[in-house]
């Protein structure tokens, strides 16, 4: 005599409720995965944005250290600038005349070098204002993209657990995180 036994697991036991489970299980599988796409979508842009982020704070960083570089050449040159001046003081004839020059040349030098160090560091400040708003964007696509995994999580359990509320639930947190993603898209 063979009987067979049948084990059934929770899965199956929501795969074979009845009609009204079904439409409950169809609407959320439909709804888990339209939030899992938007999430995705979400998840893309906030990797971007965090990039573009990234390498504007570098390219700020690089700026910064040119202009640096600049300014300690300004400051050699006037250092240079000081030492002819005294050694026009301390001369007559043509090394006076000499130094009187290297003076000269030294100053026209140090505007050029003055003006080269203010736009590095404009160039710098604009690459790190630029950052701040990449990151910004970033941060609305990101707590977006949390958000609908946050929904998806409540779908689950709601799947689980047949409650409407948390079907609700979800589709207000899925809500919540496309809201987040209108922000970031039109920039706000």
């Amino acid at each position: 005599m063979s009987e067979e036994f049948e084990v059934k697991g929770l899965h199956e036991e929501v795969l074979e409720g009845n009609e009204e489970s079904n439409g409950f299980n169809g609407r959320l599988a439909v709804m888990t995965a339209i939030m899992a796409t938007i999430g995705a979508l979400l998840s893309y842009e906030a990797s971007v944005t965090l990039g573009e982020a990234i390498i504007l704070k570098n390219e700020a960083s690089i700026k910064k250290t040119e202009a640096s570089d600049q300014w300690n050449f300004y400051q050699a040159k006037g250092n240079k600038q000081n030492l002819a001046e005294l050694a026009a003081k301390l001369t007559t004839g043509k090394d006076h005349d000499d130094s009187k020059n290297d003076i000269l040349r030294y100053n026209i030098e140090k505007a050029e070098i003055k003006k080269k160090a203010e736009d590095l560091e404009k160039l710098s400040k604009e690459a790190d204002e630029q950052s701040e708003h990449y990151m910004h964007y970033h941060h609305h696509w990101a707590t977006g993209t949390t958000a609908l995994q946050i929904a998806i999580s409540l779908a689950a359990i709601a799947l689980l657990t047949r409650r409407k509320w948390l079907q609700y639930g979800s589709l207000a947190c899925a809500l919540v995180g496309v809201g987040f993603g209108v922000f970031a898209w039109f920039g706000i």
